[in-house]
């Protein structure tokens, strides 16, 4: 019997491949190797961070700001987020320049859904960023991704960064998550 073959290692091994596309992209961001990271993206990816609200237990349903209907720090495609790498690398971006030193850390992998083309994976991160001699930012989250299965690998279609802090204690927003 092939792995393959065995259901339950089979999904061990999607599991596998799935952390380790995201600990590839959080390696990519944090060498700013913005084009290749652009390559790890499905042409019709989706690039989505709400808001979020402070409101009552009784109304969970309003934490988040929707998607498409109400105002979000990210709402992207692939030509948006190819313009932000764009002037990232142009080096006049007030925002970048000098570049951030950034690290990625992502855990807690897991992959929900891997029945069809799509794999829903949800995970969370913590970022931290140094700029300057003195400027640093921590931010914690988590993402929800669906990453598209191709012949070459895997592809983020979606992605959905839901910020821990509801008031971001950073100065810009010119990183990616």
């Amino acid at each position: 019997m092939s792995a393959v073959d065995n259901p339950a290692l089979a999904r061990l091994l999607r599991v596998r491949e799935a952390e380790e596309f995201l600990y590839r992209e959080a390696g990519l961001l944090d060498r700013r190797e913005f084009s290749a990271w652009l390559d790890l993206l499905a042409d019709d990816v989706r690039y989505f961070m709400p808001l979020r609200r402070n409101v009552p237990s009784r109304a969970p349903g309003d934490e988040w700001t929707r998607e498409g209907q109400d105002i979000a720090w990210f709402d992207e495609g692939k030509d948006v987020l190819a313009m932000r790498v764009t002037q990232l690398h142009t080096g006049v971006h007030w925002a970048e320049e000098p570049p951030s030193r950034t690290c990625h850390l992502v855990s807690n992998v897991l992959l929900v859904d891997d029945s069809g083309p799509e794999w829903e994976v949800h995970s969370h991160f913590i970022f931290y960023r140094s700029r300057m001699e003195r400027e640093t930012d921590l931010l914690a989250g988590r993402r929800e991704d669906r990453l598209r299965v191709m012949p070459d690998g895997l592809r983020l279609a979606y992605r959905r960064v839901l910020i821990d802090h509801n008031v971001l204690p950073i100065k810009n927003l010119s990183n990616f998550f």
